[in-house]
């Protein structure tokens, strides 16, 4: 299970899926609950917080309990946020309870590049919610001014942990790093068979 955490428009998505094609880990990125939830609840509102919750519990249950290689999740975790910390640990308690490894690529990048992803294709491609980039620009700046999302002193030196300065560095080499970090096992690639002694 590999949290993939930093501030809005940082890239965890991008990353995540180039982790999960490297290693066979399956791509659950944060915006896939709140879409759903969008379709039916204002955001922020009991039922709309009550349903994304729910998604993703499920979600982990049935990964965590699958014979999958697992999950990486992405996740803007404001660390002035108390109730951000207790939603990750209540998520990784679903796969450490069954013995599941539980690690937390923390990605950051400067606000200008992550104003100019906020933009991408890609991004507004996946997240509906984001297509006004007037009122997406401003959310951003907002959540930026409002809370803290650097983790510096929260994980220390823990072998779980690794932060990336992504701003000048691609999806691919930042998934390498973290995939050579944590020495996350690589997918057989298509039409691969393993050899047989």
């Amino acid at each position: 299970m590999l949290f993939v955490i930093g501030p809005p428009a940082v890239g965890k998505m991008t990353v995540g899926e180039a982790v999960a094609g490297r290693t066979g880990l399956r791509l659950f990125h944060n915006h896939q609950s709140i879409e759903l939830a969008l379709a039916f609840f204002s955001f922020g509102t009991a039922p709309f917080e009550r349903l994304v919750r729910g998604i993703r519990e499920r979600v982990f249950e049935e990964v965590a309990q699958s014979d999958l290689p697992g999950l990486v999740f992405t996740y803007v975790w404001a660390f002035d946020q108390p109730a951000d910390a207790c939603v990750v640990e209540q998520l990784a308690e679903i796969f450490r309870v069954r013995g599941g490894r539980v690690l937390f690529l923390d990605l950051q990048a400067s606000q200008n590049e992550r104003l100019r992803r906020n933009e991408t294709e890609f991004r507004l491609a996946q997240k509906p919610s984001k297509r006004d980039v007037v009122a997406s620009r401003r959310r951003l700046l907002a959540a930026d001014a409002r809370h803290s999302f650097d983790a510096s002193g929260h994980f220390g030196d823990r072998k779980d942990y690794l932060r990336i300065d992504n701003t000048a560095l691609s999806p691919e080499e930042v998934a390498d790093r973290a995939i050579n970090a944590f020495q996350l096992p690589l997918a057989m690639p298509v039409g691969s068979r393993e050899s047989v002694s």
